[in-house]
């Protein structure tokens, strides 16, 4: 019999592997990030933007997926970091709605800005999309100011559950080390990979050489940055969950989640290899092109482990720095059994829509772009 609490723990698995799938899928911001580097040859410019304009879609819908899935398994974090770190999260979305709006109107004869504003949007939304994302991951581990009050929704003048304890409304977090630390380390691997997908996209020597040259010097901090955090997330205390539903610090919580479930422990190391292999690999030869599969499946293994961390094995995956009490478990603050138990129903689906993609995938990239090509295609980005 399917119970209450596998139901809670089986969508916080759909939910960190969809936030993975995000961050893999953020190689189109890496590699329009890199556009400031060439914008005085517009041949590698149009390169990277029919490259990565045949994948942002993706990208985008993964992230209104996630946001979908999240509100409708845990809706108290919903109600909680979106309804009340919503400048955090406003400030991401806008950097999406910047490249939605350059991708369509970039090449338009006669737009309003010139193509020099909107690829200036495309590299902030390159640079800062990850970064937002990765404080968003941050308060995963190192909490958030905010307190729950679930007596609150009897008030009739001002039912609101959850209240931000700060003025700046989730903008605090960007600031904190730990946000600044994981911002940075997304930034550059989302860099790295986006090196990594243009080389095996694109079929231009000159281009693909210069971007294994621009993969070593994001991939070096992005290893360095990496190492840091983790170092610092197993040695630290965490927030855990006793059977009462009481939250107290616990030493080396994270380590401890690790021993407690090997399984998570071994996505970690072997997606960290793959990382490390299909960068290594790319770099070091000059034909080897198709860095970004191995890399991308360690990416998708490595943050989806670390997202299992963040709320399985008793712990609270939203703590309150305000009030620890009030921190969010998958206990906590998910929907009803009804309502879990449907969604599960209809998540059955995700294969067959999984499937799709990647037949889509394979059917616009079957062929490498090419100068030639691109001289002949009718729409550019």
């Amino acid at each position: 019999m399917i119970t209450y609490q596998f139901l809670q723990q089986y969508w916080w698995c759909v939910v960190s592997l969809l936030g993975a799938l995000l961050v893999f899928l953020m190689f189109v911001q890496g590699a329009n990030s890199m556009l400031a580097e060439y914008r005085h040859d517009e041949t590698a410019t149009q390169l990277l933007l029919n490259s990565t304009g045949r994948k942002w879609e993706i990208t985008f819908t993964t992230l209104v997926t996630f946001g979908g899935a999240f509100f409708a398994s845990f809706p108290l974090f919903y109600s909680t970091s979106f309804g009340g770190a919503y400048w955090l999260w406003m400030l991401l979305l806008v950097t999406f709605v910047l490249q939605a709006v350059s991708y369509e109107f970039r090449s338009r004869s006669g737009n309003l800005l010139g193509r020099r504003v909107y690829t200036l949007f495309l590299v902030v939304n390159g640079i800062l999309a990850p970064f937002l994302v990765g404080v968003v991951v941050s308060t995963f581990f190192y909490g958030a100011e905010f307190v729950v009050d679930r007596s609150s929704i009897a008030d009739t003048l001002m039912p609101v559950i959850s209240r931000w304890s700060t003025p700046a409304h989730g903008l605090e977090a960007i600031i904190t080390p730990a946000g600044l630390l994981l911002g940075m380390t997304l930034v550059f691997l989302t860099r790295s990979l986006g090196c990594l997908y243009v080389i095996n996209n694109v079929s231009a020597p000159q281009l693909t050489n210069r971007l294994r040259h621009s993969l070593m010097i994001n991939a070096v901090p992005f290893v360095l940055l990496f190492v840091t955090f983790t170092a610092l997330l197993l040695t630290r205390d965490g927030y855990a969950v006793d059977r009462a539903g009481r939250v107290f610090m616990q030493p080396y919580k994270y380590t401890l989640n690790l021993i407690d479930m090997p399984w998570v422990a071994g996505l970690f190391l072997v997606g960290v290899v793959l990382v490390l292999y299909g960068i290594w690999r790319s770099i070091r030869s000059t034909t080897y092109y198709k860095g970004i599969w191995p890399a991308g499946i360690g990416t998708i293994l490595t943050v989806f482990s670390l997202l299992l961390l963040a709320g399985l094995n008793n712990t609270a995956y939203y703590p309150s720095l305000t009030d620890p009490a009030c921190s969010l478990t998958i206990y906590n603050s998910s929907a009803s059994p009804f309502t879990l138990e449907v969604m599960s129903v209809v998540s059955l689906l995700v294969p067959v829509v999984v499937g799709y993609i990647a037949y889509c995938w394979y059917s616009i990239d079957k062929r490498r772009i090419t100068t030639q090509e691109l001289s002949k295609e009718e729409h550019k980005y």
